[in-house]
């Protein structure tokens, strides 16, 4: 290896990075994580007790990556002993178009899914009110955000990987094809190649080194509600009604905090370094209004906000490309934790030459 430190550092250790870090381990390169805050952090998109999975998308990409997603979350359970991947069923409904192409790609697809009336709806999930037929889809569920982040660089640490916490990176030099310097507040490190899986923070990261699409910001605010019904009778679920504060909203149980709540991708601007934490009041009393409305078993008036980011593109298409030695992961619009065991996958072909990835995910200009 000569005067590099790692064959490839990865900075970011969130879900994504963490996901890179461990592929790449499991390869058996030599590989640095290296993430600015403490474990199990709450300043990015990757803290919290869960996460939608899901297979129902319109299109064969999308579904295609979450398929392999599920096998390699259950092959990290096996690893680790940890429990991250619990089926619940999923259902989407509202007056929206977007319901028959979802439905027709999961046909497409071969992904089981079947049409529910609004009364069959409603005696299976008591919880929700439904005016609107429904797509129940049960492979559907969700991931325990905190617990998979960790189970990640455990299991990379356990193949080999230096997992460094507490270790901003304020710089990264492209030197040659095949070198790069990272500079840290510990020291300088080089390395072959790269993996920036910084999300909110790419644009004041790499922006200066290559060509980025707009990356939206955002401080998103969903809540937990107290749960009327019994946390165990939720499945997840997306909403798009006319008539709704923001055309989706998206919800789930958090078992032993409520059932989480929130808007998809409305929340304010802002700089992932400089955030206030706070919920807007207009989009909590949106949530509070919501659930009075649509969601019978949950006690609209018992709510603990939250607080995570999104990074945006503007087709909400993850960035997943290679520029030199230089691999970047971003955008991934709020909906990408699903992915981010078959994201690492992709990210480890990036960084060793391998496979590129669908061009749909090439949004380097």
């Amino acid at each position: 290896m000569g005067s590099l430190d790692a064959d490839v550092i990865v900075v970011g250790g969130g879900a994504i990075g963490s996901a890179a870090a461990w592929q790449l381990a499991r390869r058996g390169v030599d590989v640095v994580l290296l993430e600015q805050y403490t474990a199990g952090h709450t300043n990015g998109a990757s803290h919290g007790a869960s996460r939608i999975f899901r297979l129902s998308y319109p299109d064969a990409l999308h579904i295609g990556l979450a398929r392999e997603a599920r096998d390699l979350w259950r092959e990290l359970e096996d690893t680790t002993g940890e429990q991250l991947l619990t089926v619940t069923g999923g259902v989407d409904h509202g007056a929206h178009p977007g319901l028959d192409s979802l439905a027709a790609g999961l046909t497409a697809e071969n992904v089981e899914h079947h049409w529910l009336t609004p009364g069959e709806a409603a005696e299976r999930w008591p919880g929700l009110r439904f005016d609107t037929r429904a797509l129940f889809h049960p492979d559907s569920g969700r991931l325990h955000a905190d617990r998979s982040v960790s189970a990640l660089q455990a299991d990379a640490e356990k193949n080999g990987a230096s997992v460094r916490h507490e270790t901003p990176v304020r710089a990264i030099e492209l030197l040659g094809d095949d070198t790069v310097l990272v500079r840290t507040d510990a020291g300088d490190l080089r390395a072959r190649r790269v993996v920036a899986a910084v999300n909110g923070w790419a644009a004041k990261l790499l922006g200066h080194l290559i060509p980025l699409p707009p990356l939206r910001v955002t401080q998103e605010q969903p809540v937990h509600f107290g749960a009327r019904v019994p946390e165990r009778d939720w499945p997840s679920f997306g909403h798009r009604s006319a008539d709704a504060f923001h055309p989706l909203i998206y919800g789930l149980a958090t078992p032993g905090e409520g059932i989480k709540v929130g808007f998809h991708g409305a929340g304010p601007v802002t700089d992932p370094d400089h955030r206030d934490f706070r919920p807007e009041p207009a989009q909590l009393a949106g949530l509070q209004e919501y659930a009075r409305r649509w969601l019978p078993g949950v006690d609209p008036d018992d709510v603990t906000p939250i607080s995570c980011t999104y990074t945006t593109t503007p087709d909400e298409t993850f960035v997943l490309d290679r520029h030199g030695p230089l691999v970047v992961a971003t955008g991934f619009s709020g909906h990408g934790f699903k992915f981010v065991p078959a994201i690492g996958r992709v990210l480890t072909d990036l960084a060793l030459d391998g496979p590129r990835p669908d061009r749909r995910f090439a949004s380097i200009r």
